[in-house]
């Protein structure tokens, strides 16, 4: 009988033992299962405006943008291509979650930088979006046309904020959204509030392995600025060849950086205003293998 009870008592403690042990193999797998969404975009841009994507840690991004006149600048011009408009710009990688960058833009000789930090990433299981914060700040430093006037260094700055929401909804097709605020510290008469509102929305859809569509569009929420400018539309292709993406695009906004293609795009594409441009990228490794690109 004793030997009854020591035998049951240790097949009990055996039985819950293997119990125990298959329920933390099912977690585990069920851990395993859950997996980041990453890729959602090819490249830190869509177009003119920003992804969700941030550099790894240690990544150093050097950016090339480039937009020719518009093509109903005629022949005379070689429809656009004879005039240009440049911005040249650094971004790095601080973690993996957290990039800072800043760039200069031929337009009104423009400096700007910005801070984007990824809130949420999108997984398999738990959250369905990836989130990223922008923030970025730009200076003019074009001379002012009316020298009478008493103008201080902070009537050069605007500040913008951004929430980039983005899901990849298969490996062909990634969507996002980008409620956006400008502020302007100096608005010439007639030209809006100091304060704009946008909607961005765009999507990439994947063509091939190295090569996408993309599409980009910045709605202005009405008030004075909405009544005096376009709403941005732009659409492009990507193509990545090794360490590069380069972007072709073609778009009704002449400036590359938001203030200049959210509150204050005057072109349009019923009539023509259209620019031919591309952006080219080239990520360097800073981190751990230092030197690799």
């Amino acid at each position: 009988m004793i030997f009854l009870v020591a035998f049951l008592s240790v097949w009990c403690i055996s039985t819950a033992a293997a119990q125990e042990d298959l329920l933390k193999l099912a977690q585990e797998n069920d851990s395993a299962r859950v997996e980041h969404i990453s890729a959602t975009f090819k490249a830190t841009r869509l177009i003119n405006g920003h992804t969700v994507e941030t550099n790894g840690a240690g990544t150093l991004l050097f950016l090339i943008s480039h937009r020719f006149g518009t093509l109903n600048s005629g022949a005379y011009n070689f429809w656009g291509l004879d005039q240009s408009t440049i911005r040249l710009a650094l971004e790095y990688g601080v973690t993996d979650r957290f990039t800072v960058g800043a760039g200069r833009s031929s337009l009104e000789k423009t400096f700007d930088g910005f801070l984007k930090y990824k809130v949420l990433q999108q997984k398999t299981t738990g959250s369905p979006v990836t989130v990223t914060a922008f923030t970025s700040a730009a200076v003019k430093t074009q001379d002012w046309v009316d020298q009478e006037k008493d103008f201080e260094f902070a009537h050069r700055l605007t500040y913008t904020y951004q929430l980039l929401v983005a899901r990849k909804f298969s490996d062909r097709l990634s969507l996002q959204l980008a409620p956006t605020v400008v502020h302007r510290n100096l608005v010439e008469t007639g030209l809006g509030e100091t304060r704009v509102y946008a909607m961005g929305a765009g999507g990439r859809f994947k063509l091939s392995k190295r090569t996408s569509f993309n599409a980009e569009y910045f709605y202005l929420l009405p008030d004075g600025a909405a009544d005096q400018f376009k709403n941005s539309l732009s659409l492009g292709f990507d193509i990545e060849t090794g360490g590069h993406v380069f972007q072709l695009m073609f778009t009704n906004s002449q400036g590359m950086i938001e203030k200049f293609f959210i509150p204050r795009n005057a072109g349009g594409w019923s009539s023509g205003d259209i620019y031919f441009g591309f952006n080219i990228s080239r990520v360097f490794n800073l981190g751990k293998n230092k030197g690799e690109w």
